[in-house]
């Protein structure tokens, strides 16, 4: 059986390896899998720990706290809950 860990794993790190190696079709040029200047990063801000609660990762727009893809912010509901 998968655990929560795995099942992240898979769908994040897992992804980013097999695109890399998919060559000139790779859709993200640049480092993946780090947060650094000039790497290609999204980040979720999740509202729970997914890997107690997978299902955390199926309600975006209820648990998702931020969503950002390349530098930008696409949910920031952190900002309002000052």
């Amino acid at each position: 059986m998968t655990d929560n860990a795995q099942i992240l794993r898979m769908a994040t790190s897992t992804n980013g390896e097999l695109l890399a190696m998919s060559g000139p079709r790779n859709p993200y040029q640049g480092k993946l899998g780090i947060i650094e200047e000039d790497a290609v990063a999204e980040l979720l801000v999740v509202n729970g720990n997914p890997i107690n609660d997978i299902d955390l990762v199926a309600k975006p727009e209820k648990d998702f706290m931020i969503i950002m893809e390349s530098g930008k912010i696409y949910k920031d509901t952190l900002v309002a809950a000052h």
